[in-house]
């Protein structure tokens, strides 16, 4: 998918070393390491039951990212997705990038009988809110060390 200015694609293994800075930035709550994310990364990338994907422009090279899920249940009568990261660079934000990274993870969750695809946020719930999204619960989480 590309909106002429950005293409939004599977992540490749290289493509870790221009994501590590985004994923670094996305942590709010931890440190993020980068020995564990290059242990993660060839992990994810083309791992089965997950979505990897980069937002890439010609001028600036990978410019975003966003990495999901997907799981049966019972309470869903099978698969449902989940986005765990999205992450736009500050400077390339407000540019429709993030909303092309969803559009993406909606067609892939569709495409895997998801009944749904979800996600917690604590700073952009206005921005999932304008995609359609609604708020529906309370996120919990308990963290060890």
């Amino acid at each position: 998918m590309s909106d002429n200015r950005t293409l939004i694609r599977p992540a490749r293994l290289d493509d870790g070393e221009q994501v590590w800075p985004l994923a670094r930035d996305f942590a709010t709550s931890f440190k993020l390491e980068r020995a564990a994310f290059d242990a993660t990364w060839p992990q994810l990338v083309g791992a089965p039951h997950t979505v990897l994907l980069v937002a890439e422009t010609a001028e600036r090279g990978v410019v975003g990212y966003l990495l999901g899920n997907s799981h049966l249940t019972f309470l869903a009568n099978g698969p449902v997705a989940w986005v765990e990261e999205l992450m736009v660079d500050q400077q390339m934000r407000q540019a429709g990038i993030g909303r092309l990274l969803m559009d993406q993870a909606e067609n892939w969750a569709q495409s895997v009988g998801a009944s749904y695809l979800a996600l917690a946020s604590r700073r952009a719930g206005d921005f999932y809110l304008a995609l359609g999204y609604e708020d529906s619960a309370t996120f919990y989480k308990k963290t060890f060390n």
